[in-house]
């Protein structure tokens, strides 16, 4: 308050000048540290993204302006991935001098991947109050889907006795597979009513699943096949199987697909083990591996390894099941 009228109102304001020149080679000089990659150092970032990472030739990488990381020694560059429409964004760290890239990626520990999953028990099957909760996202259409169905039952609930529960949760692939959203939804009509009906029809598809066309020609002939595999469960009610089937409500598929895009799921199948994550049909032993450390951390011994099956005869099963 003492600067208006006073001798101290001078020097300040002769300072003014100064401090706006400052500001400005400040700020020049801020954009010179964060000015952009040339041309030919983004090119060596991108080359070595792509051969790091794998990174299919069709995706696009669009490197962002520099910023200051955290990490001493570093920038922070940010680097855009895109493909079909659709975009995703990583950071990357870059030193300072230009000469190395890095990737670090931070986790939160307090998050268990597959806490939020909901499922009830007409979608379960072994052991209501199981140990370990295998949840396996599905797709009746995918061929990889009914590889892994067929290693999983009925050998996984022998293996484990009582101690597994194993749940399915919809996930058709529906950009690639054509009926498989019909599918699904006629299994949850089955689930509505009778559980055994819904399993046999689950099984009775992912066997028999090379039966259904997946040409979109004789995509009406297939939703019909399917729809009179379904009529043909027992134990449930006719007439409210045929209205639910007619009505074709996706409301509930959709939710399924929502919920698996939450936890990361991005094709098919997908299983979560006690939150622990496998993807794609992988031979049987992954998964009894899973369910062994799953087991273990609750104190409890796991079947002998003498009763676990070898991967080869188990992979030839599920492909006997596939002809």
């Amino acid at each position: 308050m003492r600067f208006r009228g006073t001798p101290h109102a001078m020097p300040i304001l002769a300072l003014g000048p100064v401090l706006v020149l400052l500001f400005l080679l400040n700020a020049c000089r801020h954009k010179n540290e964060f000015a952009a990659l040339s041309p030919e150092q983004s090119r060596r970032v991108e080359i070595l993204i792509r051969s790091q990472y794998d990174i299919p030739a069709d995706y696009q990488l669009a490197l962002g302006q520099r910023a200051r990381s955290q990490f001493p020694g570093y920038y922070d560059l940010p680097v855009t991935f895109s493909h079909d429409g659709k975009q995703v964004k990583f950071t990357f760290l870059l030193t300072q001098d230009e000469k190395h890239l890095a990737r670090l990626q931070e986790f939160d520990l307090t998050k268990d991947p597959s806490s939020g999953i909901l499922f009830n028990s007409q979608r379960a099957r072994g052991e209501p109050q199981g140990k370990v909760t295998i949840v396996v996202f599905d797709d009746l259409e995918c061929p990889f889907c009914a590889r892994s169905h067929a290693a999983l039952f009925p050998d996984t609930l022998q293996h484990y006795k009582n101690g597994v529960t194993i749940v399915y949760k919809d996930f058709p692939l529906v950009e690639i597979h054509p009926w498989a959203m019909h599918a699904a939804i006629n299994a949850g009509c089955l689930a509505e009513q009778n559980t055994p009906a819904y399993w046999d029809y689950v099984d009775k598809v992912h066997t028999h699943y090379a039966d259904f066309s997946g040409d979109k020609q004789r995509l009406h002939e297939t939703l019909q096949k399917l729809d009179q595999l379904a009529k043909q469960e027992t134990g449930v009610d006719q007439s409210t199987l045929d209205l639910c089937i007619r009505k074709q409500d996706e409301s509930a598929i959709r939710a399924s697909i929502a919920e698996g895009k939450t936890l990361g799921v991005e094709s098919t199948p997908t299983i979560f083990v006690n939150g622990e994550r496998i993807v794609g049909a992988r031979p049987i032993n992954w998964v009894w591996a899973s369910v062994d450390r799953a087991l273990k951390v609750q104190g409890l011994e796991p079947p002998a390894q003498t009763d676990v099956m070898r991967t080869e005869t188990l992979q030839n099963k599920a492909q006997d099941a596939l002809k």
